[in-house]
């Protein structure tokens, strides 16, 4: 990269950085502040990235910067289509279809999925990013606010996440098959495409079994709506149920769950209101 394309990428971070305030994050203001706009340390911790690491990008300094650390940047400063676009162009990043608007639901949507509580609802892309969710469905998760907004991937949490690696009852080799044929069914438009690729790369270094079923070049295009949770209200039997609409972006989903029974009616309910009313939901 040369000199040039690192102090353009520094400023265009600067002022995307600038224009964001804590409240418009979920963060605390902390009093008055000497610059406008969030901290850098704010940034780094929101994308998951070292305030160093981070530091040095926003100054210009010859590092290299992944796929997925753009992505959750990009996601963090809130940058839409166009502006992700750009900064992956000034980092020397090449990906596909550069039209394709960045990931985000619009206060409208997040609105459904808050009236749908105690039905856990959840907005994916189609890599499985977790764009937004409602309190029901952040219960049932462990608590996605408290992981970072790079990382709230379904793939990479169901996976890699101590939480979620025992959430699933009885079946969870039969969901973890299903997730990768899935995964790898849709990949298959998108196989130049460092996003997916760095994506499952990721994964196949960091889960050996994710990896063994990768292997398997199985791919799956049917649904499973059957699925059997644990939860801090207990055990939970629901019904998925999947939505897609023209007015979601980049082709997202949105996956409500729906109890099969009374007691897991009841158990939804009280994991709602066992979490606090007000949350920063979307990514």
């Amino acid at each position: 990269m040369t000199d040039a394309r690192r102090t353009e990428l520094a400023d265009f971070l600067r002022t995307r950085r600038e224009r964001l305030t804590p409240d418009d994050v979920g963060l605390p203001s902390g009093g008055r502040r000497r610059t406008p706009g969030l901290r850098r340390e704010e940034v780094a911790l929101l994308a998951g990235v070292g305030v160093t690491w981070y530091t040095w990008l926003e100054q210009g300094r010859d590092i290299n910067a992944s796929v997925q650390v753009l992505e959750a940047i990009a996601r963090t400063l809130r940058m839409d289509g166009q502006e992700r676009w750009h900064l992956f162009q000034l980092a020397g990043v090449t990906v596909v279809a550069p039209s394709a608007p960045c990931p985000g639901v619009s206060p409208a949507d997040q609105a459904v999925l808050d009236q749908l509580d105690p039905f856990p609802a959840a907005v994916l892309s189609r890599r499985y990013e977790i764009l937004a969710y409602n309190r029901a469905y952040n219960g049932l998760a462990g608590d996605l606010d408290a992981v970072a907004p790079g990382e709230r991937n379904q793939l990479w949490l169901f996976f890699t996440h101590p939480y979620w690696l025992d959430l699933c009852i009885g079946n969870r080799a039969e969901a973890a098959a299903h997730l990768v044929g899935t995964m790898r069914a849709g990949m298959a438009e998108h196989l130049d495409d460092p996003l997916w690729t760095g994506l499952v790369r990721r994964l196949r270094e960091a889960s050996a079994e994710f990896d063994g079923l990768w292997r398997r070049h199985d791919v799956v295009d049917h649904p499973m709506p059957a699925k059997d949770f644990r939860s801090p209200a207990g055990d939970l039997h629901l019904q998925l149920v999947r939505f897609t609409a023209g007015q979601l972006p980049g082709g997202a989903r949105m996956m409500v769950y729906t109890p099969r029974d009374d007691v897991t009616r009841v158990r939804l309910e009280q994991l709602v209101r066992a979490e606090p009313a007000q949350r920063l939901h979307a990514v």
